[in-house]
């Protein structure tokens, strides 16, 4: 392998960090950030907000990305998304109005439809069979570690002060020069079709995507009612800073890390439906053990449980997409899987506000381990209907 392919890997692993960047990287500074804004009207609701409203933009505007890393090309995509993501990132530090910070927070989303996509296509793009496997898991670990590392930082700074945690997303300008000189845009021919080839153009398979995007939706959805509500269910404990928060959410993606490294082999045994049982049935015993518990150890915990479920999250449905559907249609395809991740993202919070007015956070999180195992059931039904999905991407 030349030092210019191990670079372009590295920059893909290291620019795929940024989508959990923007996803968790405020969330320990949003109990001082709701003190902040207390004089704003339902400053609660909105600040939980400002943590999903990339969320929002991301779903809407990823099919739009897919389409034109397709019609464009990836790097120049990747480059603009990346410039924007920077600046948008950032704007929260210098920003005094809850409502200017969340329209940040929407332009931080329409960069990380560009970075998401077009870095899951770069993968899909240069790799295939058991080497996409095996990097889909280096992804997923890469992700994970991301997550730890930010999350640590980020529990530092908003002890420092709530507004630091937003210049973290100056990391994009990191893998910047990477996406310009070490990655190389991939060769899509693109033939100008007879009359009789163009009832033969590759079609998106919708059928077969639409499982994998309400999977994808409903995990992200369940996995962020605990990414947005821990801070605040540790902190109404008493006694718990925001560091610590911070690093209960950075040691779960210890977990994720060592699973997600397993991906390849675990794929070599079980189907994309039968990973997806077990990351559900791992949400549902991390709810219910954060929904019986006050305790800061026993959070973390369960916290380590759930990150075996996030660590296979990225590469399983990212594989699954790589093997159902035509290359020339993977930008298109791969946007609607960001949609559906983002979707679920920003939907947790909407989902949850009113079962926490009910149930209290505790009752929450109970509800959500409920939803978690009912799924797992539905996955064992589907891993036993179907036959097992090939990880090779389907000709077109």
């Amino acid at each position: 392998m030349s030092n210019r392919t191990r670079l372009r890997n590295l920059t893909i692993l290291l620019g795929s960090t940024t989508t959990v960047l923007a996803a968790t990287i405020i969330s320990p500074a949003l109990p001082d950030m709701a003190r902040a804004f207390q004089d704003t009207a339902n400053a609660d609701f909105l600040v939980r907000l400002t943590l999903t409203m990339p969320a929002l933009l991301v779903a809407l505007a990823a099919p739009f990305a897919g389409i034109l890393l397709d019609r464009w090309g990836r790097k120049p995509v990747l480059a603009a998304a990346l410039l924007l993501y920077a600046v948008a990132g950032t704007a929260g530090f210098f920003l005094d109005s809850l409502m200017a910070i969340l329209l940040s927070r929407a332009l931080l989303g329409l960069a990380v439809a560009g970075i998401m996509s077009g870095f899951i296509t770069l993968i899909l793009d240069y790799f295939e069979g058991d080497d996409l496997n095996r990097f889909m898991g280096y992804q997923g670990a890469f992700i994970g570690l991301g997550g730890m590392v930010f999350l640590l930082a980020a529990g530092f700074l908003a002890d420092v002060g709530w507004r630091l945690p937003f210049l973290v997303h100056l990391f994009a300008l990191v893998v910047l020069p990477g996406v310009l000189f070490a990655l190389d845009e991939p060769h899509r021919e693109r033939p100008q079709p007879t009359r009789e080839q163009a009832s033969e153009r590759p079609r998106l398979p919708l059928g077969r995507l639409l499982p994998i995007y309400l999977a994808a939706f409903f995990a992200m959805a369940i996995f962020f009612v605990f990414v947005v509500q821990i801070p605040f269910h540790l902190s109404a404990q008493g006694g718990v800073s925001n560091t610590q928060v911070g690093l209960a959410l950075s040691l779960q993606t210890l977990a994720s890390i060592f699973i997600a490294l397993q991906f390849q082999r675990m794929k070599a045994r079980l189907s994309f439906q039968s990973i997806f049982v077990f990351i559900f049935l791992m949400f549902g015993l991390n709810h219910f053990i954060v929904a019986m518990t006050g305790s800061y150890w026993l959070v973390v915990a369960g916290l380590l449980i759930g990150g075996l479920g996030v660590g296979l999250m990225a590469p399983n449905t990212g594989v699954w997409i790589g093997s159902v559907t035509p290359a020339a249609l993977r930008g298109l395809a791969v946007g609607g899987l960001t949609s559906a991740l983002f979707l679920g993202q920003f939907f947790s919070p909407i989902l949850t506000q009113p079962l926490i007015g009910r149930f209290g956070l505790s009752g929450t999180f109970a509800v959500a381990g409920v939803a978690a195992l009912l799924l797992t059931v539905v996955f064992v039904i589907a891993a036993r209907n179907r036959p097992r999905s090939r990880s090779q991407p389907e000709s077109s």
